[in-house]
C-alpha cells in the first residue's frame, strides 16, 4: 500500500518560515518525481514545485520562485518543502504528490492527506 505523509505544517507570522516534510514508501519514493501542490478553501488546487529522481532537477511555479526551497533524501525516502518569507496568500492545505514530472495534478498517482499551513497578516 502506497502512504505518503506530510507533516510540519501549521501558525507563522508573515514573512516567518516552515518546513513540510513527506515520507513515502522506498518503492513509491524511489521510483517517482515528488511534487508539492496546495489547496486554498474555494480555489482549485495549485501546483506548488517539483522535484526529479536524483534532486537536481526542479520545477517551481513564478508564485514561489525564490521563496520555496524543494528537495528530497533519497536515504530517508522523503521530501521537504521549505517556505520562506510566507505572505498569507500562501495559507492552504499543503499536499505531497508521488508521479511523473508535471505541473499537473493529473499526472500524479499518489497523494498524502495534506496538512495545513495557516499564515496570519
Amino acid at each position: 500500500q502506497v502512504q505518503l505523509v506530510e507533516s510540519g505544517g501549521g501558525l507563522v507570522q508573515a514573512g516567518g518560515s516552515l518546513r513540510l516534510s513527506c515520507a513515502a514508501s522506498r518503492r513509491t519514493f524511489s521510483a517517482s518525481v515528488m511534487a508539492w501542490f496546495r489547496q486554498a478553501p474555494g480555489k482549485e488546487r495549485e501546483f506548488v514545485a517539483a522535484i526529479g529522481l536524483s534532486g537536481r532537477t526542479t520545477y517551481y511555479p513564478d508564485s514561489v520562485k525564490g521563496r520555496f526551497t524543494i528537495s528530497r533524501d533519497n536515504a530517508k525516502n522523503t521530501v521537504y518543502l521549505q517556505m520562506t518569507s510566507l505572505k498569507p496568500e500562501d495559507t492552504a492545505v499543503y499536499y505531497c504528490a508521488a508521479g511523473r514530472y508535471s505541473d499537473n495534478d493529473r499526472s500524479y498517482d499518489h497523494w498524502g492527506q495534506g496538512t495545513q499551513v495557516t499564515v496570519a497578516s
